[in-house]
């Protein structure tokens, strides 16, 4: 069955300054043949003090199509830890999409796992962090069939005296030839009192394979920035351009028009501060 219209999950959180835990779980399954977008959105009405803790399961089903997309944007003052399982069968397509811009500590655990052949993961990330806040990425892809694809690509905008992690794990079985796996995480400080630290990492186990992983830790390009400035665009205009620039590959990638209009006009606001 296809799901023509997303299936919208809004999680609002009001504490009322009572500290409270949320603990929600999801268990998503795609049947044979079929084709959905989930979209998970967490908010908060106030900047109060709360704890969430909540996981996801997704199972892909044959020949399914799944698309992910989780936004954050909690309290800043708010505790957000969450961990998604996904397992796919064969001919099986997940792509995930992960933004997080809220809470003052955000921990993330991804584990995908490929149980059939001719299966594809794909996995967009991006966070925007600012003051204390502290982000803390764990993704395992277990490519423990042949014939499979995966892309990861992760983006992290950090300012003031936040923090990132950025810790990326591909796994290939000794079974898994013919495996594609593309692994990224490019990051812009844009305070010398910023810190991230990234560790994409390859566990491969067999020989007929097409494997990358990379990562980046810089601050804007200034030759960008002066050839902005030459064709009149101001020193905080040209800024924002550049690093909405930077993120638009991930926001771009979500299908959902409302949902990229609505995460285009909240990078917006945050980069013309």
């Amino acid at each position: 069955k296809i799901v023509e219209d997303p299936i919208h999950i809004i999680y609002i959180t009001s504490s009322d300054n009572n500290k409270i835990i949320v603990q929600p779980r999801n268990l998503f399954i795609a049947g044979k043949n079929s084709q959905v977008t989930i979209i998970e959105h967490y908010v908060s009405t106030e900047e109060s003090v709360y704890f969430t803790n909540a996981v996801t399961e997704i199972v892909a089903d044959e020949n399914s199509v799944v698309d992910h997309t989780k936004l954050q944007e909690e309290s800043i003052n708010a505790f957000h830890i969450a961990r998604m399982e996904v397992n796919q069968e064969r001919n099986s397509n997940f792509s995930s999409h992960s933004i997080s811009i809220g809470a003052g500590l955000t921990r993330n655990d991804f584990n995908s796992r490929f149980n059939a052949e001719c299966s594809e993961c794909t996995l967009n990330g991006l966070f925007m962090i600012e003051g204390n806040q502290l982000f803390d990425a764990h993704t395992l892809i277990d490519h423990a069939m042949p014939l499979c694809n995966s892309h990861e690509h992760y983006k992290g905008i950090l300012n003031d005296k936040s923090r990132g992690v950025f810790n990326g794990k591909v796994i290939v079985r000794p079974d898994a030839q013919k495996t594609n796996a593309f692994q990224e995480n490019n990051n812009i400080l844009l305070s010398n009192n910023a810190l991230v630290n990234t560790k994409p990492q390859l566990e491969i186990f067999a020989d007929d394979v097409k494997c990358s992983h990379g990562a980046t830790i810089g601050q804007l390009d200034e030759e960008a920035r002066f050839y902005l400035k030459s064709r009149g665009i101001g020193e905080e205009a040209s800024r924002a351009i550049l690093l909405h620039a930077f993120a638009s590959d991930v926001v771009t990638s979500i299908k959902t028009e409302s949902l990229r209009n609505y995460l285009e006009k909240i990078i917006t606001e945050r980069f013309n501060q």
